[in-house]
């Protein structure tokens, strides 16, 4: 006997990929800094090629995703941590989560005519360019029973990096540092990132005093500016080993790794819901030929067919 929809919460047949090491936390004894290496290795191509964008936007969701791994992986929470800019620009939504336990899904919308008239025009367009005027969210939903923490600023900036800077210094009052890189290899896509942040203290241990606390920050976030997008994507190259070429001068401390996966949480269940909010006109309406409605997750672009007859809104 067949499961009915709204019951059957398998998930579709996407992959069931870990990586235990994407994110590599570590802070600087004696100095008030902190941070976050994050890479995504496989995880990145996995993801990002279950959408047929053009390649800027692909490296734009890219970065991301590299991004609420890192800050996600800063916060104790159960739920999911997500990132969501709203613009006018020929990307209009761009939308990237992360659970408490790393697990990764994006999805990007775009303005096909809109986006194809700047790519003829700019090839590699910046960030703000694909983004336009608009606005960043970053959100911690812990379900219904926790308030939602959401944040929001006005885009500034041309990168996602130096957006999400004028978050945290506007928003957060927070002195955060942020690389964040996305390129297609010899291996498919990878993305990763490394973050700073200033925090009161010597990595949580003592205080110092405030210019002592100033030059250490600078020398940190100097220090990290030497990093390459070649040395943060290089699956070759450990993180211990890269981190130690960075700061291996400021008394590096490297914790516990922390995996991230393929997420999208999607079920026939979820969207059968979805569904079943529909008047029954506009059921009628979304019903093909085959007698069929097609759902498609929009995080993971996989396709669910549920029989019209199946479904009904609740005023039924």
């Amino acid at each position: 006997m067949q499961t009915p929809a709204f019951l059957d919460r398998d998930r579709p047949d996407v992959p069931d990929l870990v990586v235990p090491g994407g994110v590599t936390p570590f802070f600087l004894q004696g100095r008030p800094v902190r941070g976050r290496l994050v890479r995504l290795g496989v995880l990145a191509d996995v993801l990002l090629t279950r959408h047929d964008h053009p390649a800027p936007v692909t490296r734009l969701a890219g970065k991301a995703l590299a991004l609420v791994a890192a800050l996600a992986s800063a916060l104790k929470f159960q739920g999911s941590f997500s990132l969501q800019i709203k613009g006018d620009g020929p990307v209009p939504l761009l939308v990237a989560d992360s659970t408490d336990t790393g697990a990764l899904r994006f999805y990007a919308r775009t303005d096909e005519d809109a986006l194809a008239a700047l790519l003829a025009e700019t090839p590699n367009p910046t960030d703000r360019e694909l983004l336009g005027n608009g606005y960043l969210a970053l959100t911690v939903e812990q379900g219904a029973e926790t308030e939602r923490h959401q944040g929001i600023v006005d885009l500034a900036g041309d990168d996602l990096s130096a957006m999400v800077s004028h978050y945290f210094a506007t928003s957060e009052q927070h002195a955060c540092w942020l690389y964040l890189s996305c390129r297609m290899t010899d291996a498919g896509w990878r993305a990763g990132g490394l973050v700073l942040e200033r925090i009161a203290g010597e990595g949580g241990l003592h205080v110092v005093g405030e210019d002592d606390a100033d030059a250490s920050w600078e020398t940190a976030t100097i220090l990290a500016t030497t990093l390459t997008s070649r040395e943060l994507l290089d699956d070759a190259l450990p993180p211990s080993d890269l981190l130690y070429r960075l700061f291996h001068q400021e008394d590096l401390h490297i914790g516990h790794a922390r995996a991230l996966a393929y997420g999208c949480r999607c079920s026939r269940a979820r969207l059968a819901s979805v569904l079943q909010g529909f008047p029954e006109d506009d059921l009628d309406h979304m019903m093909q030929d085959d007698g069929l409605i097609v759902m498609t997750c929009e995080f993971c672009n996989t396709d669910f067919r549920f029989p019209r007859k199946d479904i009904s809104s609740p005023a039924t």
